[in-house]
């Protein structure tokens, strides 16, 4: 079977102008993996939130970024058209006999996502997430291809203010859904544990947490002096100090930089060759 030369990648940027590292840590993924398995990555990227622009129906993979600000969905124009979007790849998936479209929401679109699909409850946290935390899995998470690889618990970057709480489990299993991960159990503390990654439907999945992290980047990104002050400030010098150090782990987030996405772009790519050569 001949695998496809070009693949066409469509990067929906949330970030709304703002200076990040989740946009460059994606581009590489892209292009590494383009790279390793000798394919041509046509990627094309859509400021979704400053210029309302969306992908249309040419693609075949679609990643959609983190961003600031609240999830919680306000009747911005631009969140009405996304999840136009949304719906117009559902139909789509639901009605060709072609290759599907496959979809992976980070962050803030996971958590549009959560809302759209109307699967549990965004809200937000008492305190800021944010460092190096472990990802526990669930029974569905152990079965789950883009988590192929990966140890129980695993590790990811975390940064949010917000969290997707109190799941639908009628509404999951009336389209098919499956929570995927849950956040570190803490036995101790009377919260309810953040969900942390769900499959939507066969074609479309997310999680809370950045699998695109990539440790050597964020390491050099937090230990720039004025983002070491900014995170001393925010949350302490042992914050940052861990963070740094859990970076630097080889088991930690470079396992998971080197896993999901990866995983993610494995199976959309090889659905496509299979229904290509069927």
């Amino acid at each position: 079977m001949n695998k496809p030369q070009t693949i066409r990648v469509a990067l929906l940027d949330l970030y709304e102008g703002q200076v990040n590292e989740g946009m460059r840590c994606i581009r590489d993924i892209l292009q590494q993996y383009g790279k390793t398995h000798d394919i041509n990555l046509a990627c094309k990227e859509f400021d979704v939130r400053l210029k309302g622009q969306l992908p249309d129906l040419h693609y075949d993979i679609y990643i959609s970024s983190g961003g600031p600000g609240s999830p919680v969905i306000s009747g911005h124009e631009w969140e009405r058209w996304y999840f136009e979007w949304v719906y117009e790849l559902e139909q789509y998936n639901k009605s060709t006999q072609g290759p599907k479209k496959h979809v992976y929401f980070i962050c803030h679109s996971f958590q549009l996502a959560v809302q759209y699909f109307k699967v549990a409850r965004v809200t937000k946290r008492k305190s800021t997430a944010f460092g190096v935390f472990p990802v526990h899995m669930l029974p569905d998470g152990k079965q789950e291809p883009v988590f192929t690889g990966l140890q129980d618990p695993f590790y990811a970057v975390d940064s949010r203010n917000y969290q997707v709480v109190e799941p639908n489990h009628d509404r999951l299993q009336q389209i098919g859904a499956s929570i995927l991960a849950i956040e570190k159990e803490r036995p101790h503390v009377p919260l309810e544990r953040a969900i942390m990654g769900i499959r939507f439907n066969e074609y479309m999945v997310g999680t809370q947490f950045h699998p695109e992290a990539d440790a050597p980047g964020m390491s050099r990104y937090l230990q720039r002096e004025d983002k070491k002050q900014m995170v001393i400030k925010n949350h302490g010098f042992d914050k940052w100090q861990s963070m740094i150090e859990q970076l630097n782990d080889p088991d930690k987030i470079l396992y998971t930089y080197s896993h999901i996405l990866p995983n993610f772009l494995d199976m959309a790519i090889n659905a496509k060759r299979l229904t290509l050569n069927a």
